[in-house]
């Protein structure tokens, strides 16, 4: 049985991620302003744009249903308020294998499918604010994670890319190959 906060945060996240950001983006191109019957039949039916964007959505709806079953949570916390109950267990199988952030990855190809389909500056700068902030809300997040699931988690981050497949090594100083800090 979903409680009201569950619900809560997936709608909240339908609100801002799927139906929202695309709709910024829409409006930071500058018009003309297509309907949106026309627009969303063209976009999800017969372009590459489409596909790419219902290939990236896939994604994080698996990650959210991986996150349920497994992780017996949800996925929204912003910025260290939890908006919905948070995950139980660390997931480290599923989308996860892929990345510690699926779900994101998911969102950010379904956005880039946009992007792709409008192809303007303001859109690029919606995208571009957007993946500022959520990098910063990762960033607090994995804060968290190492909190609640410790040596398990770090060891996580550190075989597994934060976006990529890979864990992106960037060496400041020299030191062994890829430390996980990425």
């Amino acid at each position: 049985m979903h409680s009201f906060k569950d619900s809560f945060g997936y709608l909240l996240g339908l609100i801002i991620f799927v139906l929202g950001i695309p709709a910024l983006m829409v409006l930071a191109s500058g018009g003309p302003y297509p309907s949106v019957r026309s627009t969303l039949l063209h976009f999800f039916g017969s372009t590459l744009s489409g596909w790419i964007a219902m290939i990236g959505l896939a994604l994080s709806i698996w990650t959210i249903v991986y996150m349920k079953r497994v992780g017996k949570g949800n996925p929204f916390d912003a910025y260290g308020h939890e908006v919905a109950p948070r995950t139980k267990h660390l997931m480290t199988e599923g989308p996860y294998r892929i990345c510690r952030n699926p779900m994101l990855l998911g969102i950010y190809i379904y956005q880039a499918g946009w992007l792709s389909y409008i192809w303007t500056w303001g859109a690029a700068a919606v995208l571009l604010v957007e993946v500022i902030l959520l990098s910063l809300q990762v960033r607090s997040e994995e804060k968290r994670l190492t909190q609640d699931f410790g040596d398990a988690y770090l060891a996580y981050k550190k075989r597994t890319g934060r976006y990529l497949p890979f864990p992106i090594c960037l060496k400041r100083h020299p030191e062994p190959p890829c430390n996980g800090h990425n």
